[in-house]
């Protein structure tokens, strides 16, 4: 259960109202035998429908776990109501999230009743190899991933002053430049594209700066990646300080990180070699697991008790 009373959640609410019949008329004219929610609120037409259901959490797993939620329960002792909203609801027949374990919070607490980690959902097939474009690639210095996603993108002005420092780098830059990318040059020791094949990119970087979406951080893990993580909103700043807390990458502020900050956080992690070392084994470990091949079990499971 989640009770966040922002302007951003309401607008998840009120689009969720608006949607919940058709969701419904769905159901009712599809009779699925069961149902997958990728949702951050609960969906009412599934939650009734009868219908077995799965919950994927594709954001942090916090928003898994009831106990962190304070706002959720009065302070013992305090005879307060409990709060009047409540969105959220875990599954109670199957909730699935992928965050690898190395990041995960496992270390403080059990999983949830009915609840799976996965390292990750990807799906790798046959990808094409990147190649480090031409104005790059004799360049001296290690090589460096900047993305802070489509929103972080628009805002030209952050992406201007990012890019204005890491310019004074001695190393190299791939930029996503998002969907503005016309409204801002890069200097010599970048290149850059509206969109870039993240999953392409990433084998052959040494270093990742996210706004630390969920699948960012997920992929940096699989290929093994140092990270610098400046978070924009949401579970983002979850995930920043967790990469931080397990010292898999530094945590900086987005907008207010000074260039001494950004470019001495950069040299750190590339000449870190104990932790190329060990985010090495982890990403041996994620890529030999494949954990998400379990998937199909449980789902199988979860028919089967029908």
């Amino acid at each position: 259960m989640l009770a966040l009373n922002t302007k951003r959640t309401m607008a998840f609410a009120s689009r969720i109202k608006r949607l919940d019949p058709f969701i419904k008329q769905t159901i009712d004219t599809l009779k699925p035998d069961v149902i997958v929610v990728d949702h951050v609120l609960c969906i009412p037409a599934v939650e009734v429908s009868g219908i077995p259901w799965v919950l994927t959490c594709s954001c942090n797993p916090l928003f898994l776990i009831e106990s962190n939620c304070e706002e959720l329960t009065p302070p013992k002792g305090s005879a307060k109501p409990l709060p009047k909203y409540l969105y959220f609801n875990p599954s109670p027949y199957l909730n699935i999230y992928p965050f690898p374990k190395e990041l995960d919070y496992t270390d403080v607490r059990p999983l949830p009743p009915n609840t799976y980690q996965f390292d990750n959902f990807m799906h790798i097939k046959n990808n094409i190899p990147f190649e480090i474009p031409v104005p790059l690639r004799d360049k001296p210095g290690k090589l460096v991933y900047l993305s802070l996603g489509s929103m972080g993108a628009v805002d030209v002005k952050n992406m201007k002053r990012l890019v204005t420092i890491l310019s004074k780098s001695k190393h190299r830059f791939i930029v996503s430049k998002g969907p503005l990318h016309e409204e801002y040059d890069l200097p010599v020791n970048m290149w850059g594209a509206a969109t870039v094949p993240q999953l392409q990119v990433l084998p052959v970087v040494d270093l990742v700066i996210t706004h630390g979406g969920n699948n960012t951080i997920v992929e940096t893990m699989y290929f093994g990646k140092p990270m610098i993580v400046l978070p924009l909103f949401g579970d983002q700043y979850d995930n920043a300080e967790r990469v931080e807390c397990k010292r898999f990458g530094k945590r900086l502020d987005a907008y207010q990180c000074s260039e001494s900050e950004l470019l001495t956080a950069i040299d750190s992690l590339l000449n870190d070699k104990e932790l190329e070392e060990r985010l090495r084994k982890i990403s041996h470990r994620i890529q030999s697991d494949n954990s998400s091949a379990n998937l199909p079990g449980l789902l199988e499971n979860l028919l089967a008790d029908k």
